[in-house]
């Protein structure tokens, strides 16, 4: 534990490759559900996913390490300002989190090789391994009833990482589940995305609609996203046990300024070029101009700031349909019922890519 502090991390514990049998069953549950909506890569890895074995045969034992990235403030006070974009806490630090993890994670795997020889493997994230279950094993904490890691210690704001290793190392005890009678999490959730306890429908969760998602947000959620622009807190940020938590103390996980609650005006008039150096190094660079701008036009539509109204028309002219899609919901929200059927007629006819929208929000309008 000592050297993993030292290299950063905040929890450290070991597992064997076979200790979480059942977790293979519950992703085949979550897909057959098609819970997963567009993220076809989970379909693809999931006979990976379900036995780290099958992943890189050799593993004898894993180790599950977790970072602490705490934020220093309410992450759902920004929700109030409207004209304002809400950024998941995890995405607003000065570098990718996989880019600090990774580097960290080497470090120590390098460490320990030296120490006791074996061979190694690091992942953080973006691998075929299933990072919560295995954590939870390992002792690090328990998976909550919102289907994420929960720490007595140090509450829900962990970034996990695992190295895999040939040796064979002795596995700490798992974590009890904590949680109890509660349910704040599964409450707070603006869009109902948890089916049960412990299971998640992602089709119905802010955080994939607003990064993972690929087409225009479906209507029934548009409303209840409010200004968050990339990503979703709120059954993290209401766990009680994060009364423990911490601020998170790696300087480069700290979060940009720029980022604790940038204006919307500033962000939807972002080209792609402006958009990969503003965000260059973060997380946020992964998902794209177009999704990003078509999250911030939903915000915008929310604001109910009608001086808004002259930039998002503007994008009624961007070459994306997924973007001039998203421009015409805000400005059905924004504009007086006759004006936004005026615009309608005159830019309707010419945009037919984007029809089913201008039609679908004069219907909502004439409601």
């Amino acid at each position: 534990m000592k050297t993993a502090r030292e290299n950063g991390f905040d929890a450290v514990g070991c597992t064997r490759p076979d200790a979480v049998p059942e977790a293979k069953a519950r992703l085949e549950r979550f897909l057959a559900d098609g819970a997963h909506g567009d993220m076809l890569w989970l379909e693809a890895s999931a006979q990976r996913r379900g036995d780290p074995r099958m992943l890189w045969p050799e593993v004898r034992s894993i180790i599950m390490l977790g970072m602490n990235y705490g934020p220093d403030s309410d992450p759902l006070s920004i929700l109030k300002e409207r004209t304002r974009g809400a950024i998941s806490v995890y995405a607003r630090s000065h570098s990718d989190y996989h880019d600090v993890v990774k580097q960290r994670l080497k470090t120590l795997a390098r460490w320990l090789v030296a120490q006791a020889g074996g061979d190694v493997k690091v992942f953080v994230d973006t691998a075929a391994v299933m990072e919560k279950p295995l954590a939870a094993s390992a002792g690090l904490g328990w998976q909550g009833k919102h289907t994420n890691l929960v720490s007595r210690e140090l509450g829900s704001w962990l970034f996990l990482g695992a190295i895999f290793t040939t040796l064979e190392l002795p596995p700490d005890e798992s974590e009890t589940d904590h949680c109890g009678t509660c349910q704040a999490c599964l409450d707070i959730c603006p869009t109902a995305a948890f089916p049960a306890p412990y299971r998640l429908d992602a089709r119905r969760c802010i955080s994939y609609l607003t990064i993972e998602h690929k087409g225009p947000i479906p209507r029934e959620f548009r409303l209840l996203m409010g200004n968050r622009i990339y990503g979703c807190d709120d059954c993290l940020a209401v766990c009680p046990w994060n009364k423990f938590a911490q601020a998170g103390h790696e300087a480069k996980l700290a979060a940009r300024d720029t980022l604790r609650a940038p204006a919307l005006a500033e962000l939807v008039a972002l080209d792609d070029a402006q958009f990969r150096s503003r965000f260059a190094k973060t997380a946020i660079k992964r998902t794209g101009r177009d999704r990003f701008v078509r999250n911030v036009l939903i915000a915008i539509g929310n604001s109910d700031d009608v001086a808004l109204a002259p930039q998002a028309e503007r994008l009624l002219g961007d070459a994306s349909a997924l973007v001039r899609g998203a421009a015409v919901w805000a400005l059905s929200r924004l504009l007086p019922r006759e004006q936004f059927a005026t615009l309608a007629q005159q830019r309707g006819e010419i945009d037919t890519s984007v029809q089913d929208e201008w039609v679908a929000a004069l219907a909502e309008a004439a409601a």
